[in-house]
């Protein structure tokens, strides 16, 4: 089986070795794992159990590595990948006892990034530790993989750090250097499988960053920079969820410093029709306009007052085509893009769960999320980030009472008593300008029914808040939200929190304007999708940090400017835009220096004309790099 369906077949295994078939009453066999030894230096793996030398070579026989698993590609069974790996485990250690005379007391696997997502793995319960460097038996140019490891005893340490003297030496871990910036804060632990790749990385965010508006020549500035540009983004070890994934733990980081992160998902399009060369794109948009580019899904993390603290999971695809109505109906969620809902959810969760003490993660997104698929995922996760969804009318959803009667979701609400009014600010769009509204609120819990053709998922618990503005302006249609929370609304406050909860999933769409406006990503000429998709890795970081500089000085005014700013960036920019020669002594506030900055980039800085906004912040930092270069060069 593992031979006929598994992408590395069935061995060679190394060392000591157990094998086992997995077995269905209903399906017969459904797949097969196999362990053996466990590779011999893994510095993630190493360091997190706190080996030295010594222990390794004495105790490395008690780690067992999961070095294949296949479930058929016939057998679709939720939950059925990470339920084989809890029931195998429970019987690894006592046949391990049987066959070798020693019990197991550490699993370990690899999970290659950019195949596969770990998900089953994390779904057990396994703790991701870190990440190979790139290095097989014959050298550099492998894969990079996710290391995962599963305790099997509580004093699995104990044992495994236990020397010849009968003694626990447990290794130190080496402190680690202070980044020289942001850029190696965030990415310095980037594994791409060769460190001249991760220094080229570095070296790439840099030159975007400081020139957020260019192409890739403009932004590299010489001939040799963009031909190691496009030799970076073309090497078949860069993977961009790998460049992500350093993100994604830094934002971890971020989101663990907040007692309440609300998690922001959308989806947009970026359309590189104008590029007829570039391979393997797909369809955006509908038949008529034949227009081709990428989809990108992302999940955003966000203080309660709107400050972005980073990426937490990113999906990125082309379509292979615009399917009828009566096809997707026929389809499994999984071979869906409704499924990117989900998958993000899962994402989210997991760092919930790394978080469950320091942070409560509630997941915020548009009427497009309303699948119950969604629901039902946070139903039988009860330890995973809460809700906050705001329903599709159109959808008909019906809801059921204590008695079993059912009725339409918006006849429920609308029945109900008017609880208050509050006034909330809706931003300006494309299509709108901005505007104070004031909005009447209801809300009841209420039980969510499956849809008729999914029967078989459970009936979902939550609050219904339905907010209606009252008096729109004319020729506006009023404002209209009603949102399903599976955070408890008990009292009054509670509706109205909730509601600027859901205001705050605005950030996430002014992020997408900064990725298209700001980076230009939809102007990258590039000659295929993943190359695009390297580079676009890159922008969304960037994109990030431009997002988190607008509000950041909005949410934190007075506090030093040197959160955000290096030395040399705030000492240029305060002599520069006061026209004088030396910088003051102390730097200037936070508030003070992104207007500055603002004014660099076109910023009049009137009574009336309110904060710089990230547009002309943008443009700024392209002028502050240049006056940053001419700084340094006069002041050494």
């Amino acid at each position: 089986m593992l031979e006929a369906h598994h992408y590395l077949g069935s061995g060679p295994l190394c060392g000591a070795q157990l094998r086992y078939l997995v077995r269905s009453e209903h399906y017969g066999w459904i797949g097969g794992l196999s362990y053996s030894a466990c590779a011999r230096r893994v510095e993630s793996r190493d360091e997190w159990i706190g080996w030295t030398e010594e222990a390794r070579k004495r105790n490395h026989t008690f780690v067992i590595n999961n070095s294949r698993y296949l479930i058929a590609p016939t057998v679709r069974v939720k939950c059925l990948a990470s339920h084989v790996l809890a029931k195998c485990q429970t019987r690894l250690v006592d046949d391990g006892e049987r066959v070798y005379k020693y019990r197991p007391v550490l699993l370990e696997t690899y999970v290659e990034r950019g195949r596969f997502s770990g998900s089953c793995y994390r779904a057990a319960n396994w703790k991701y530790v870190g990440g190979t460097e790139g290095r097989g038996r014959k050298g550099t140019g492998a894969t990079v993989k996710d290391v995962y490891v599963m305790p099997l005893q509580k004093k699995w340490q104990a044992v495994l750090c236990c020397c010849a003297d009968g003694k626990v030496h447990v290794r130190q871990r080496v402190a680690q250097k202070e980044p020289r910036d942001w850029i190696e804060a965030e990415l310095g632990g980037t594994k791409l499988g060769d460190a001249r790749l991760t220094s080229r990385l570095l070296e790439m965010t840099g030159m975007f960053y400081d020139k957020p508006l260019a192409n890739i020549p403009q932004a590299c500035g010489s001939v040799s920079a963009t031909k190691a540009a496009y030799r970076f983004l073309d090497n078949e070890n860069v993977d961009w969820k790998a460049i992500l994934q350093a993100h994604y733990e830094a934002t971890e980081e971020r989101v663990k410093e907040n007692s309440l992160v609300l998690v922001a998902q959308d989806t947009t399009t970026l359309n590189y029709s104008t590029h007829p060369n570039t391979q393997g794109l797909g369809p955006i948009g509908t038949k008529s306009k034949k227009v081709r580019g990428l989809m990108v899904h992302d999940t955003m993390a966000f203080t309660e007052s709107g400050t972005p603290l980073g990426l937490l999971n990113v999906q990125c695809w082309a379509r292979d085509g615009i399917g009828s109505k009566h096809e997707r109906h026929k389809k499994p969620i999984e071979e869906k893009e409704s499924w990117k809902w989900v998958e993000s959810y899962h994402a989210v969760s997991q760092v919930q769960k790394r978080c469950r003490n320091k942070s409560l993660l509630v997941v915020v997104a548009d009427r497009e999320a309303d699948i119950h698929e969604v629901f039902a995922e946070q139903y039988n996760t009860p330890d995973g980030a809460q809700l906050l969804i705001r329903a599709e009318r159109s959808r008909n959803r019906t809801v059921v009472d204590d008695k079993e009667s059912c009725e339409f979701l918006w006849t429920k609400l609308e029945q109900q008593p008017v609880i208050g009014t509050r006034e909330i600010l809706i931003p300006p769009s494309e299509k709108r300008s901005a505007r104070q509204a004031i909005l009447m609120v209801r809300t009841v819990p209420v039980t969510l029914r499956p849809p008729m053709l999914k029967k078989n998922m459970p009936a979902v618990r939550v609050w219904a808040v339905l907010a209606q503005e009252v008096n729109p302006p004319i020729g506006i249609d009023g404002l209209e939200w009603m949102l399903l929370t599976t955070v408890a609304v008990k009292h009054e406050k509670d509706a109205y929190e909730r509601l600027e909860w859901y205001a705050r999933r605005w950030g996430i769409e002014c992020y997408h304007r900064i990725i298209k406006s700001g980076c230009r990503v939809e102007s990258r000429q590039l000659e295929s999708a993943r190359r695009l998709c390297n580079a676009l890795a890159i922008d969304m970081i960037i994109a990030w940090r431009i997002h988190y500089l607008t509000t950041l000085g909005q949410e934190t005014p007075d506090v030093p400017c040197t959160v955000y700013f290096s030395d040399s960036e705030w000492k240029a920019l305060t002599t520069f835009a006061n026209k004088v020669k030396e910088p003051p002594d102390l730097p200037p506030s936070l508030n003070d220096a992104v207007r500055l900055l603002g004014k660099l980039g076109g910023h009049l800085g009137r009574r009336g004309d309110g904060h710089p906004g990230s547009e002309v912040l943008w443009r700024g930092m392209s002028r502050l790099a240049d006056i940053e270069v001419a700084y340094e060069l006069y002041t050494t």
